[in-house]
């Protein structure tokens, strides 16, 4: 993987005015400073774009404790084809769901997608993802 640039279109695919926002005015924010994901659709598409980078220490920080693996394995040669978020909702100022699909080709084999209704939870001074739904 090439290194990644903070003028980079950002991996998640937020747009402004109909052009992806470059990685450091966007996902950046989070995952090169201590910084947190201020909702929780940043924080969900701050993780997608932790996925593509393989940062796996960004990853475990923004999991909830009652769910967070021990450590994550990145599949060799997974080419991410985009994000998509569909929903955001708020439920109260500590809890909120986002809907999204994630399309992913593995190095052989056909695109898949993943489509999930995730929790997230105000955790340790952050949004944190709990766990999801697949739909």
């Amino acid at each position: 993987m090439k290194p990644f640039v903070m003028t980079d279109a950002c991996p998640c695919g937020r747009q402004h005015q109909k052009k992806t926002l470059p990685y450091g005015q966007c996902c950046g924010r989070w995952l090169e400073s201590e910084s947190p994901a201020p909702d929780a659709e940043s924080l969900m598409r701050s993780r997608y774009s932790a996925f593509v980078l393989e940062r796996e220490a960004y990853l475990l920080k923004t999991w909830h404790a009652s769910h967070r693996p021990a450590g994550i394995e990145f599949e060799p040669g997974v080419k991410w084809l985009g994000l998509e978020v569909r929903t955001h909702t708020q439920d109260n100022g500590t809890h909120a769901q986002v809907e999204f699909v994630a399309r992913q080709k593995p190095i052989h084999g056909a695109a898949v997608r993943l489509h999930e209704r995730s929790r997230f939870v105000v955790g340790e001074g952050q949004w944190q993802y709990v766990d999801g739904d697949p739909l």
